[in-house]
């Protein structure tokens, strides 16, 4: 498992492991939406946002994007779900912020369930504006219980 900065060469593979992870994680999305999104991610979000990538066999295979200390996407392609790549990513922003805050949507409960066992605590949920769905605003601060590594 190597973590390394985001370079432009990697934008397929980031959008690949968000698409086959939102696919999962929020089947309640419209298409409409996640097209949208998927040209943000090239033009918009990737491009200002602080990036990592981690690899698996030299495949990019998730990554994490902060603006600040907010994460702004944390995705890993199902198919290394619960190797600790989610884990690996989310300690490199910890060791590079401390505290971190983030919105994950309430009807995801993959993403849910791995902040919480992280350590994440709820703040307060509010309307997604773009999509209606709840969102559930989440933060972090180190000496909090984190999840064993692996």
């Amino acid at each position: 498992m190597i973590i390394r900065p985001y370079e432009n060469k990697d934008v397929d593979r980031v959008i690949d492991a968000w698409l086959n992870a939102s696919k999962i994680a929020h089947p309640f999305l419209k298409k409409d939406f996640i097209e949208s999104e998927t040209a943000n991610m090239r033009t918009l979000y990737l491009p200002n946002a602080e990036t990592w990538v981690v690899e698996a066999g030299g495949v990019v295979v998730g990554f994490l994007s902060l603006i600040g200390n907010e994460v702004g996407g944390l995705f890993v392609d199902p198919e290394f779900h619960g190797r600790g790549f989610g884990k690996t990513l989310t300690d490199k922003a910890v060791s590079l912020r401390g505290t971190l805050e983030l919105d994950v949507f309430k009807q995801n409960p993959i993403g849910r369930r791995f902040y919480k066992r992280y350590g994440f605590t709820e703040d307060h949920e509010y309307d997604h504006e773009l999509t209606g769905e709840r969102v559930i605003r989440l933060t972090y601060a180190p000496g909090n219980l984190a999840m064993p590594a692996g």
